[in-house]
């Protein structure tokens, strides 16, 4: 196929659309940009990521919101962020340091999605992993 993928921009479903931007502005530090209310939509940026929020049409058998994945959030410090964010969400794993060089953790928005956030390992002057104590 001659074409070229540009950017990806998850649409997240929610009937909680006040509280969800809520929770990426003020939790996250995510910026709205866009909301047309009268559609049920928003747009939301932090830095080069953007999350679109969407209310179910009424074609869409939504009962609550389900994902079988998860958004996986490559940031500057995931350090920074967890210490940030760990007493004000639901937790699905505390930050870690993992084998193949990445510092992650995993948090619920408030409609449950998972979202995870990942940095490179620090590396010491020898070139090594410097990994959390």
């Amino acid at each position: 196929m001659g074409y070229k993928a540009l950017e990806i921009r998850p649409m997240l479903y929610t009937k909680q659309m006040e509280e969800t931007i809520r929770f990426y502005v003020e939790t996250l530090q995510f910026e709205l940009c866009e909301m047309v209310s009268e559609w049920g939509w928003a747009k939301l940026e932090k830095d080069k990521v953007v999350i679109m929020l969407s209310t179910p049409n009424e074609h869409l058998h939504f009962s609550k919101p389900s994902f079988t994945g998860s958004l996986y959030l490559y940031v500057s410090d995931a350090l920074q962020i967890w210490q940030s964010v760990r007493d004000k969400v639901e937790i699905c794993y505390p930050i870690e340091d993992f084998h193949y060089g990445m510092r992650e953790f995993g948090i619920f928005d408030n409609n449950g999605y998972l979202l995870q956030f990942g940095s490179p390992l620090p590396t010491v002057p020898d070139g090594r992993n410097q990994r959390l104590e």
